[in-house]
Order: structure tokens, then sequence, then C-alpha cells
């Protein structure tokens, strides 16, 4: 029986020292949920692959309806050839969002009597685009109205045009003879891009090659350019909104974190220890938390969600990325000597056109300075408990408890009563175990 004790306590020793040892590089415990794209009913999601003046775009469409009826026009700062252009991995966008998603993570309290025991203390842990109804082309007067075709080719299922204009209601007018309904106020918005020289990046559906991919879904658009203007154009996108817009943004880059320079970026709120039953709630708590911090922000700011070196993860929501879904994903730069050498910065911009009222302007940084979203659960020790350090650990679980509450109610404005209805606090119980120590 002696040797059986000492056995046990080898194995729990170990265990013990294992986790605690882990915790200097990863993490000890385990990953529960993601906050990914699937929360929001319409988040764009676009990749930004950027070294130097290079960068490679990824669009995930979001259309829903015929697919004979879609067309999409973005607006490029240069005319692009077949070979700039491809179509990309929807897999890959998925990847890219499951490895840097908001995450809930899950540790568990030890039998205080047994850290007593052994330690003598324990420790409680306190863009841019308009989707537009299109047609067959017809030919019309281009010169008459100012709007030059630089490019006509087919990447896959997508047939592509690229036109320069002199002014925007020549650019609105030939779209409109050529079957492209644009929504009211296209015009005015078109304008900015004119007067900078920028090209209009339109693509549209070939249905014979979209049957023969059997796809249900459009797959997304890539294209790749040079340009010292690190920007996104998202006004555009605007113009057939009726609601608020959520976009997610991916920059991945060889440096560092990226920044939105011409709009303030703020950390998501993070690292805030909420009541258990959050478990089964996630989705709804980081829906309300994000938008009440982004209310609270005046609904004019970029989160920061996660950023991190694709080389690791802590905890890992996904595991990273292959060299091979790296460059699926627009990484150009990848040589053997650094194979892993990327940087992801996560976005999330919830805009309007009145608080939005500029396109995103970006810029790389040095910074390698890890952030995430992660929100953490500590399930209180359920055994039982027969030794003196059990009335302190009660007395502080129940303290603990109070703050999880109030950081809950705090981050999402849920009623602090409600909440606290919901926690499992434990009156303190006399523990004679506790009082036989006090008087020997």
């Amino acid at each position: 029986m002696k040797l059986f004790r000492i056995l046990i306590t080898l194995l729990l020793t170990f265990v013990v020292v294992i986790c605690f040892a882990q915790k200097a590089i990863a993490f000890c415990g385990f990953y529960v949920a993601k906050a990914d794209t699937k929360l929001y009913n319409k988040a764009s999601q676009v990749v930004l692959a950027r070294d130097g003046n290079r960068t490679i775009l990824t669009m995930a469409n979001d259309y829903q309806g015929d697919v004979k009826n879609f067309a999409l026009v973005v607006p490029v700062p240069v005319v692009l050839l077949p070979e700039q252009v491809r179509v990309g991995d929807p897999k890959v966008i998925k990847r890219l969002d499951d490895f840097s998603a908001p995450r809930l993570v899950e540790y568990f309290d030890p039998d205080p009597c047994a850290v007593s025991e052994s330690t003598g203390n324990i420790t409680l842990g306190n863009g841019g685009s308009i989707t537009i109804t299109a047609n067959s082309l017809n030919s019309s007067d281009s010169a008459r109205l100012g709007v030059t075709v630089e490019a006509r080719f087919s990447v896959e299922e997508y047939d592509v045009l690229i036109l320069s204009a002199k002014e925007s209601n020549g650019l609105e007018t030939w779209l409109k003879q050529n079957g492209y309904q644009l929504p009211q106020g296209a015009g005015r918005l078109l304008q900015p891009y004119i007067r900078q020289n920028m090209k209009f990046f339109v693509a549209k559906i070939n249905l014979e090659e979209f049957q023969q991919t059997g796809s249900q879904f459009l797959r997304p658009l890539m294209i790749a350019y040079e340009s010292s203007r690190f920007m996104l154009p998202i006004r555009l996108g605007m113009i057939n909104a009726t609601t608020e817009q959520d976009l997610i943004v991916y920059v991945l880059s060889p440096k560092g974190q990226a920044e939105i320079t011409n709009y303030r970026t703020v950390n998501v709120p993070s690292d805030a220890e909420l009541p258990v039953f959050v478990k089964d709630e996630f989705a709804d708590f980081y829906k309300t938390m994000f938008q009440t911090a982004y209310s609270r922000e005046g609904k004019k700011v970029a989160f920061l969600e996660y950023a991190w070196d694709m080389k690791s993860c802590d905890p890992c929501a996904a595991e990273p990325l292959t060299r091979e879904e790296l460059v699926k994903a627009g990484v150009f730069w990848l040589t053997p000597r650094t194979p892993n050498n990327v940087f992801i910065t996560r976005l999330h911009v919830r805009y309007t056109r009145d608080k939005f009222p500029e396109d995103l302007m970006f810029q790389e940084t040095s910074n390698r300075q890890n952030f995430q979203g992660r929100y953490i659960l500590r399930h209180p020790f359920n055994g039982e408990m027969k030794c003196a350090a059990a009335q302190d650990y009660q007395r502080s679980l129940n303290e603990r408890l109070e703050r999880e509450a109030k950081t809950l109610s705090l981050l999402t404005e849920w009623n602090i009563q409600d909440i606290r209805k919901r926690v499992n606090f434990t009156p303190l119980r006399p523990n004679p175990f506790f009082w036989r120590n006090i008087w020997r």
C-alpha cells in the first residue's frame, strides 16, 4: 500500500510539473470555442499579402443570389494583366479565419488540499467592392464617354475587364449601357478613384465555366500588383449597404503587425475571466461584447483581434498554416531559409458610410508583439475538500465569481443581477477539519 501511494504521488507530481513547465512555452489547459466569421451574417473577408510595394489581394465573395447576375467592380492602382489574376482556394481563407479567430480557453482549479499539502499555498487566477447585377456586354461609344477598355480576359469562371475613365458620369453611363445595373449614387463614389487615376477591375461569371467547376459558391478572386499605396477600397461596398458592414482583413507580412493609418485601431477587449456558463453561449457573448465595444468607441475604430507569428500559436484555435497553404494565401516571399516567415494581423472593421468616409490605408511595421482576443473560463474544484486550505479556497472562489460576473456585465452590459443568479456561488460552511487544526 505504501509503495502504491508513492507511485501515485510521483505520477501526480509528474503531471503537475509537466503542466506548469509548459506554461512558459505553450498553453496549459485547453481551447474550447472560437469567434470566427460564421458569427456574422454578412462578413466580407479580404487577405492582403504584402511585402514592399507588392501586394496580393484575395477577395472572398459573399454574394447571395443567382450567379448570372453577379458582377464585381474594384478600384485597382494599375492595369492588371491575365497573369496577375487567378482564382483562389476558399479553404485557405477558412484556415486563416480558424487560426486567427478570438478564442475561449478553459482551465480547471486543482484540489486545494492536494496543492496545499505539496506546496503550502494556492494561487487563484484572477473590403472594398460593389456588387451589381450584370447582363451580357454590349458595344457602346466608349471614346465619347471617356472610357477605355484597357484589358479583357478570362480567368477560369470569371470574365474580366480592366477599365479606365476620365469622369464618373461617363463610366457610370458606359456600365449601364453595357448591362450593368448600378445602384443610385454610384457615380459620386467612382469620382475620387478616377481623380487618383485608378483603374477598375470588373469581373462577372462565365456560366459555362462556372458549371464545370461543380461548385455551388463563388470562389475567391486574387489579384497581384505593385504600388506604393497600401490601401483597401471600401467606399464602393457601401452603395448597396443598408446596415453596418463587417469586414475581416487578414494582413500577411514578413515584417510584423500591419496598422490602419487613417482610423484609430484598438485591441479588442481580451484576457477577461468570465463565468463558466459563457462556454455554452460564447457566440452570443462575443457578438454582444464586440457591439458594446464598437459603440463605446464611437463606431469609428478598427479592432485588432489577432497578431501573431505564423510559426506558433498559444493557445491554438487551429494549427498554423503550412507552407503550401501560405503560398495559396498569396505569400510570395518564402525561401528555403525562411520557410514560415509570416506574421498575421487580423483586423475587424464594422463600418457605415458616415463613420468611415475614407478607404482603409495601411502600413507595415516591425512590431512583432503578439496579441489575441482570448477569454478565460476557470472551473472551480467540485470534489470533496478536507483540509484547512478549503475554507480559504472557498472564500477566494466566491470573490472570483463576483469579479467574473462584474466583468461579464461590463463587457456586454448584461444585467448584473441576472448574471449573479446564473453563477454558482457556494455559501461558506464551517469546516470541522479546519477548526481542529486551529486548536491543535
